[in-house]
Formats: structure tokens, sequence, C-alpha cells
């Protein structure tokens, strides 16, 4: 086999291994997180409360199902369930009076910052586990690997 081919497969598993890390990874740290989030509310929920707080509110459904990468059928459903609870509010866009814009509410601010806070305890027993420092090593390679794989969402 040429010397390229081999490189090549190479490269492709330690992708795969990466990526499969990082699968694992988002597996054990969403079992974590929903045992903790208070009743009633999953990881899609909280997920559309960080979005909406991480990059600001007032945008389209639509526009937040293809952040997500999921139909816009699932996000209305996780989108109601938010409104039901009061934790967002829906207005109709001042631009298309068609269609709605979604705005995080107080309480949806205090539901993700109260579910942030309930993690304290297993980050506590973590942080014996696995130090800070090596976090604050890995933390900004992850996030230029995310903005890659976000510029580049066709590969």
């Amino acid at each position: 086999m040429p010397e390229d081919a081999q490189s090549q497969e190479d490269v492709g598993r330690l992708y795969f291994e990466f990526f499969n890390e990082i699968g694992i990874l988002a597996q054990l740290s969403r079992a974590l997180f929903e045992a903790r989030l208070e009743d009633g509310l999953t990881v899609p929920h909280f997920s559309v409360l960080n979005h909406l707080v991480r990059l600001g509110d007032g945008r389209a459904p639509l526009a937040i199902a293809n952040a997500f990468q999921v139909p816009k059928t699932t996000m209305t459903h996780t989108l109601a369930g938010l409104e039901k609870r009061g934790l967002i509010e829906m207005k109709p866009n001042p631009e298309d009076g068609r269609s709605k814009l979604v705005y995080i509410t107080q309480a949806g601010r205090n539901a993700r910052e109260n579910n942030i806070d309930k993690l304290g305890e297993d980050v506590g027993k973590l942080v014996s586990l696995f130090e800070p420092g090596r976090i604050l090593d890995i933390l900004p390679e992850l996030r230029d690997l995310r903005k890659v794989l976000d510029e580049n969402r066709s590969l």
C-alpha cells in the first residue's frame, strides 16, 4: 500500500476516534445533566434557553431549528413546551406579521441559571478527578473546532 494511502487511512481513523470520544462524552454528560434538570425540563428545552442567552433572543423558530439542525416541527414542539412553562414568549415578527419571534423570559433566564447551578456538586466531584487547568487547555481547541464545524455544516 502506498505511504499516502496508509497515512490517509491513519488520519481517517484518528478523526473517527476523536469524534467517537466526543460522542461518548456527549452521551455521558447529557445523562448527567438530564438527571439534574428540574422536573419537566428536557435537554432540548435547556439547550434552546442556553442558545437564546448565548446568541440573543428575537429569533425565528426556523432559524433556531436550523441552528440545532432539527426539523421545524421538532423545534415547534420544543418551543411549545418552553412557552407553556413561561420560559419563552412568542411575539409577532414586526417585519412579517405572519411569523413569530422567540424571546426568553426572565423565568427562562432564571431556569437556565438554576439548572447550571444544580451541576455544582457534580462539578465539585469532577474537579478532584480532572483538574480545571486541563479544561482550560482543551477548551480553546474545542471552541475552534466547533466554529470550523459550524461554518462548514455541509462537510
